[in-house]
């Protein structure tokens, strides 16, 4: 605060005007104002002297401490004393919480309710922020149907949407969801072609080496693909281009992979154009519940959930929900690493 003022409702008073009071033998003060919040007074606390205030309070002149009201007794303009307090005691002091030059935000923090808070309580009404990026979310494929439609035999419902819309909006990214298109060239290049109004576009399926799979052709039609599969698992068939200067991610169409990639590829992404700072990894290390193998040349990342301290995989293919669902995080095995023994040590990378 600007002042000194009462942390607790009470009387101001002189702190050395009450050493020795006790519950048996409490120190009288006068009582000569009365300061509710918001108000102020002129007249000074001397010795033997005390005003009463309420929470918040600018602290009269003269006065440096609070007694709590409840370790007092009033009687008229007087005040019994019954606990002392020593200088300072029950009041916030001027500056206590922010000096002048003391950082308050950093570039890439992000507002949330305590921290417009801090800017109203130093009467700052407006602030530069960066633009909630719109990012499309299109998901394709006939083997997929909206939650809201009944599932034709051989299809599957939407989840890449959910997940990657989740991801996106808890970092910073403002999505708009499109229909689900067809693995087809004309369709899929219509609806990117539509979407490249938006600040970066995320498609679900279509990013495979599949006779279907045409998403390479449309964004080399319409710009340039960067790179077209990764050696990692689950995940190998990422995709990312730019079409007039807009970022495009192709995400595997299985579950897991989608989601994984998500958090590896496209979550640093979407922070870095909502001017975010990088997202701390939260991380427990701990101990893999059993044997698990791996392959050579190819980093793995390999779902888990804490089960009794320790880490037990659940992944059991790209398109298995429960490998999604049942998981706390994933652990990252390097590609030269083929083999992790029963209770070795793991560092899992919580959602």
């Amino acid at each position: 605060p600007g002042f000194d003022r009462a942390a607790m409702d009470g009387y101001a008073v002189i702190a050395n005007d009450t050493f020795g009071a006790t519950q048996f033998k409490p120190k009288t003060l006068k009582l000569i104002d009365i300061i509710h919040a918001g108000e102020t007074t002129n007249k000074i606390v001397h010795n033997n002297e005390c005003v009463q205030i309420a929470t918040g309070a600018k602290l009269p002149s003269g006065a440096d401490a609070v007694v709590m009201v409840e370790d007092t007794e009033k009687e008229k303009n007087k005040v019994k004393i019954f606990k002392p307090v020593y200088p300072k005691a029950n009041v916030s002091g001027k500056d206590e919480d922010i000096k002048k030059g003391k950082i308050v935000l950093r570039k890439g923090d992000m507002l949330n309710p305590s921290k417009i808070g801090a800017l109203s309580a130093l009467g700052i009404s407006e602030v530069y922020v960066y633009a909630q990026p719109k990012i499309a979310v299109i998901p394709t494929g006939r083997e997929i149907a909206s939650l809201d439609e009944a599932l034709k035999e051989g299809q599957v419902y939407d989840i890449n949407s959910y997940t990657l819309m989740s991801v996106i909006n808890s970092n910073g990214g403002n999505t708009v969801k499109y229909d689900i298109v067809e693995d087809t060239f004309g369709e899929i290049r219509d609806v990117v072609e539509s979407a490249i109004n938006n600040d970066m576009i995320v498609i679900s399926g279509g990013s495979s080496v599949g006779e279907r799979d045409v998403l390479f052709d449309v964004i080399n039609d319409l710009g340039n693909v960067l790179f077209h599969g990764v050696q990692i698992k689950p995940g190998k068939p990422t995709l990312f281009g730019m079409i007039k200067n807009k970022p495009v991610f192709g995400m595997p169409g299985y579950p897991t992979s989608c989601l994984v990639n998500a958090y590896v590829f496209l979550l640093p992404a979407v922070r870095k154009m909502s001017g975010l700072q990088v997202k701390k990894e939260k991380i427990i290390k701990t101990k893999i519940s059993r044997r698990v193998v791996s392959t050579l040349g190819r980093r793995q990342f390999l779902t888990v959930k804490i089960e009794n301290n320790k880490a037990v995989p659940v992944f059991k293919e790209s398109g298995a929900i429960t490998s999604m669902a049942n998981a706390d995080g994933y652990i990252e095995i390097p590609e030269n690493v083929d083999l992790i023994e029963k209770d070795e040590n793991v560092e899992v990378k919580l959602f």
